[in-house]
């Protein structure tokens, strides 16, 4: 007898089959219980008649319990109301392992509590959906890249350098030297896409920011492309075909994991190219007319970053930022120095920055006083500095957290959810 996954039993009506799956929920109506079976892959309603089942299989389906590990024996039958147009009439119902007192229950339960259960709560039908749209997004970035040609690069954990700021590093002991778990691996792509070309990486980075907002983690996933002799417009045009086709994947292969999560795809449908670009000068005006006291030279926050992003209903890109709040490696506008070649894409709906990107300065001399204005240990990048020593290149990338996109797609409030097992402020557990 074939062993089905639930996603693909409508190719199995009419034929007997085994399930393997968990209990998700049941309900009974006199002679009849319905246990509805998950395997991961989809949910499946059974009907359990007690007048077709020995009394061992009737008393089994009776008495198990929510998440018990059970295996189904049934015929497969096409039923349009049931979840995925079929049902399993069963035969026999095995308890393989009767869960007890399972911790998570139909009722509302608290944040911390659920968080605390993590490894459980990933079960739940959200949740599931959550991390089912992160692996399609996950996939989607991969696809774009490779066909694009791009080379991955996995860059390295560990490292001695500071990418975005000494601040936020977490610092560890490397046999009696320091060493820090890396912010970003776009110090590394830089040498690479001499290399190869086009580059990218993507892998987990860190972040110690003392931040308890929905928008932050300590450990989240980034995407970093790189491209030799790509300037500033081009790398606009490439971070934004990027998000279009990642939006556009999940749109298409999600259907129903979005209409678990009961988000309003028309706003997702309407991510296509061209997005709104604006210049940080702007995006100050913007503020002042929606009533915020703001001047050259802020920086954005949650707050104006969701005020500026309500002035558009697609993705907006913000370049142009003032050089002495951006990266020390940023290109300065050729027509106004002052000001850096980089740009910020604001998703709509409240999610904030979701690429930051820029070009990189190319010129040896400039990037040598720009890492001694931010006092950065000069013998920790004198690799940094060879790319420029040896057949230096415009070059232009982009990082985009994987979290923050999740979370715009889905709809879902909390970085929290779009990771599996998320790092917080006070949270490393489980």
């Amino acid at each position: 007898m074939t062993t089905v996954r639930i996603k693909d039993l409508p190719q199995y009506v009419g034929e007997k089959v085994t399930v393997n799956g968990w209990l998700y929920n049941k309900r009974t109506s006199g002679k009849l219980q319905f246990p509805i079976i998950r395997d991961g892959s989809g949910y499946v309603q059974c009907v359990v008649f007690k007048k077709e089942v020995s009394e061992e299989t009737w008393k089994t389906a009776d008495e198990v319990t929510q998440e018990s590990s059970v295996r189904v024996v049934g015929t497969v039958r096409a039923e349009a109301r049931a979840i995925g147009g079929v049902e399993l009439g069963v035969e026999s119902f095995e308890t393989l392992d009767l869960a007890r007192e399972y911790p998570i229950t139909p009722k509302e339960h608290g944040t911390d509590f659920l968080m605390n259960h993590r490894h459980l709560w990933l079960r739940s039908s959200k949740q599931h959906a959550i991390l089912r749209v992160r692996n399609e997004v996950e996939k989607a970035i991969r696809d774009f890249f490779y066909d694009r040609d791009f080379v991955l690069i996995d860059s390295p954990i560990l490292t001695a350098n500071a990418a975005e700021g000494t601040s936020t590093l977490f610092e560890t002991d490397y046999f009696g030297e320091k060493a820090y778990l890396s912010q970003s691996g776009q110090l590394y792509l830089e040498p690479a896409a001499a290399a190869f070309g086009k580059v990218y990486c993507f892998g987990p980075t860190f972040r110690a920011e003392k931040s308890k907002t929905r928008r932050h983690l300590m450990e989240f996933w980034m995407v970093e492309p790189e491209v030799a002799f790509l300037e500033f417009e081009g790398l606009q045009d490439l971070a934004e075909e990027f998000v279009e086709y990642v939006v556009g994947r999940a749109v298409e292969r999600c259907q129903e994991e979005l209409k678990t999560l009961e988000r309003d795809l028309s706003k997702l449908e309407n991510v296509k190219r061209p997005f709104p670009r604006i210049s940080y000068r702007d995006a100050i005006e913007v503020l002042k007319k929606n009533g915020i006291e703001a001047k050259f030279g802020d920086d954005f926050g949650g707050d104006e970053e969701t005020i500026i992003a309500n002035s558009f209903d697609k993705p907006v890109m913000i370049s142009r930022y003032p050089a002495h709040i951006k990266a020390f490696y940023m290109q300065p506008d050729p027509n106004d120095p002052t000001l850096a070649l980089g740009l910020d894409m604001i998703a709509p709906e409240g999610y904030g920055e979701i690429i930051g990107g820029s070009q990189r300065i190319h010129d040896y001399d400039l990037l040598l006083q720009r890492i001694q204005e931010h006092g950065l240990p000069l013998d920790a990048f004198q690799w940094y500095l060879d790319v420029r020593r040896y057949g230096t290149f415009p070059h232009s990338g982009f990082g985009m957290g994987i979290e923050r996109c999740v979370a715009w797609i889905t709809g879902v409030p909390h970085l929290r959810e779009t990771i599996p097992y998320p790092r917080m402020l006070n949270r490393i557990y489980p």
